[in-house]
């Protein structure tokens, strides 16, 4: 248990530490931003066809990881359908004022960690040594960007830059409750974790898809973008045969 919470504390404390650098930049470029959710988008692909879907196809079969592919992707849609959406850019567009915005945008960044958390849990539930800890970072590389842009959406609502970090960092400590909830009933529900892991990459590649690809090709910043996916992809492939 000791491990799991460490992981998924450390993942999760990855949204904070994301979010230090607002405390001392003025201006972030497109540039920059669509970088980082790149790469981030890129871990977390190969996380979850690299690790996630071989682990649950080793321990099941494949009506299993359809299964749980696909509840782990309605979950993110029926999230996505639920809770407005606003993109970071736009948002000045929308009438509402400034307390409604933030505790908008900060609810749907905080329900979007849930089924994060749970992958970390499942993870370490596995019988694969390494798993969690792999997941727990992918996880927490992609908690660093989502962090500072929540940082940054606050700060640009002209909320104190102190505040804007103490609730992006708030916004991933539900990570750590799904995670030990997961990892407890993986440790007592038999096959539950395979379920699990496929449950976590299907709500993972959701947010891929759906969230860190468009954004990072919004701004006219494709190619680079490219690159930086393609660099998060196999820098956890190499993180998962070192480690």
């Amino acid at each position: 248990m000791i491990e799991p919470f460490i992981g998924s504390f450390i993942s999760a404390m990855s949204t904070g530490l994301g979010a230090v650098p607002i405390l001392f930049m003025r201006k972030v470029t497109h540039r920059l931003r669509d970088i980082l959710l790149a790469y981030a988008a890129g871990i977390m692909t190969s996380a979850s066809v690299y690790n996630l879907i071989p682990q649950a196809l080793e321990l099941s079969n494949l009506f299993v990881i359809f299964a749980g592919i696909m509840l782990g992707s309605m979950l993110m849609l029926i999230l996505e359908m639920k809770i407005p959406h606003i993109e970071l850019e736009n948002s000045t567009g929308y009438h509402l004022n400034i307390e409604t915005r933030s505790f908008l945008i900060i609810t749907a960044i905080t329900l979007h960690n849930l089924p994060e958390g749970l992958s970390v849990g499942v993870s370490y539930a596995s019988n694969t040594e390494s798993l969690g800890n792999l997941i727990a970072f992918s996880i927490g590389l992609q908690n660093a960007p989502e962090g500072f842009l929540v940082a940054l959406f606050l700060v640009n609502q002209d909320i104190n830059r102190w505040k804007a970090l103490g609730i992006a960092t708030l916004t991933g400590v539900v990570e750590i409750v799904t995670s030990m909830l997961g990892y407890s009933l993986s440790s007592v529900i038999s096959g539950l974790v395979p379920y699990g892991l496929a449950f976590a990459a299907g709500a993972m590649m959701f947010v891929v898809y759906k969230e860190l690809i468009p954004e990072s090709h919004g701004d006219g910043n494709q190619r680079v973008a490219t690159v930086s996916f393609i660099l998060g992809l196999v820098t956890m492939i190499w993180l998962t045969e070192v480690f």
